[in-house]
């Protein structure tokens, strides 16, 4: 994957800097949440990793992967994104959903109920998601085409030498 902006015309178009924003804002929106439900989740385990620590992982991993998507705009910003936040949303899923054990220092993630920050955070991490893969197809659909054009362009200037 090249790191290069997804628009090398020196002008971004307005829909790319949306996208953008849009992704970086839904990864903030979920860092925002786990930063604020952190210390009351850690209280549960003190001393192990607790859940309050892993949200706050996530916090700063969305974090970042927001800024990179803003800064860059590139197939990996997008691609790292959408990882984050793919994997945010199946983690609020699988703790919704399925009762796991505590794993190792990990303690147990099981929460069969849905409340307004959770809620959020879902919306958040999957509206990430989906922008993200969006934007990524858009750049696909884009180096396709101008590959095509690039084809098109220098057979045209073979046909024309070799008359």
């Amino acid at each position: 994957m090249s790191d290069q902006p997804a628009v090398t015309t020196g002008r971004r178009p307005a829909s790319s800097i949306v996208l953008r924003a849009v992704v970086a804002l839904g990864l903030l929106g979920d860092a925002i949440v786990h930063l604020h439900l952190a210390p009351l989740y850690q209280e549960a385990s003190a001393d192990g990793v607790g859940l309050g620590n892993l949200f706050r992982l996530e916090a700063v991993v969305a974090i970042v992967a927001g800024a990179y998507v803003l800064v860059r705009g590139s197939r990996r910003s997008y691609a790292v994104a959408f990882l984050v936040a793919v994997s945010a949303v199946l983690a609020v899923l699988v703790s919704r959903y399925v009762d796991l054990p505590p794993f190792g220092p990990l303690p147990a993630m099981y929460e069969p109920i849905w409340y307004p920050e959770k809620a959020i955070s879902a919306v958040a991490e999957g509206g990430s998601a989906v922008v993200a893969a969006t934007a990524l197809l858009r750049i696909e659909v884009e180096r396709q085409s101008s590959g095509r054009r690039r084809d098109q362009g220098s057979a045209g200037v073979r046909s024309r030498t070799s008359q």
